[in-house]
């Protein structure tokens, strides 16, 4: 079998950021996939499950109620290595032009107090796997070490 193209990405050197991950056409649309690294692969601690799921909930939940963005958004969720999550967006779009949008959803993440959107049995299938202390935590860390940076890459 063929690798897949994000296991093509060299893991050893790739750092934290917000990349565009691939381009697909489907039909007349293209939707757009975005890295959004938040740890350097096999170099730091990946995130904790519980604050992973959380921000999971909670930019979902943002992106989804963003007046500019809501009708955009296809999709966003975790990386199975936990180094990260995928933001999938109709529309042809680069790094560039989500950065505000990545910066306005860590920082609701980080500065969230209350209850967890859909953190409930009826809502989720581990609504227990959740670490809101942790999540605010992992969201500021991004959103000051790396969304707020002038020299980010935003290439692979």
């Amino acid at each position: 079998m063929q690798k897949i193209p994000s296991f093509t990405i060299d893991h050893c050197h790739l750092k934290r950021g917000v990349y565009i991950s691939r381009q697909d056409r489907i039909g007349n649309d293209i939707v757009t996939t975005f890295d959004v690294r938040m740890k350097e692969p096999n170099r730091e601690p990946a995130l904790h499950p519980g604050a992973l799921h959380t921000i999971e909930h909670l930019a979902a939940t943002y992106l989804r109620n963003d007046p500019e963005w809501k009708d955009r958004i296809v999709y966003w969720g975790p990386m199975g290595c936990l180094t990260g999550n995928y933001l999938l967006v109709s529309g042809p779009f680069n790094a560039r032009d989500i950065f505000d949008l990545m910066k306005r959803t860590f920082a609701f993440v980080a500065t969230f107090e209350g209850e967890i959107p859909g953190a409930a049995a009826k809502d989720c299938g581990n609504y227990l796997l959740h670490d809101l202390p942790m999540a605010r935590w992992e969201a500021r860390k991004y959103l000051d070490e790396v969304l707020s940076r002038d020299d980010l890459s935003l290439e692979y």
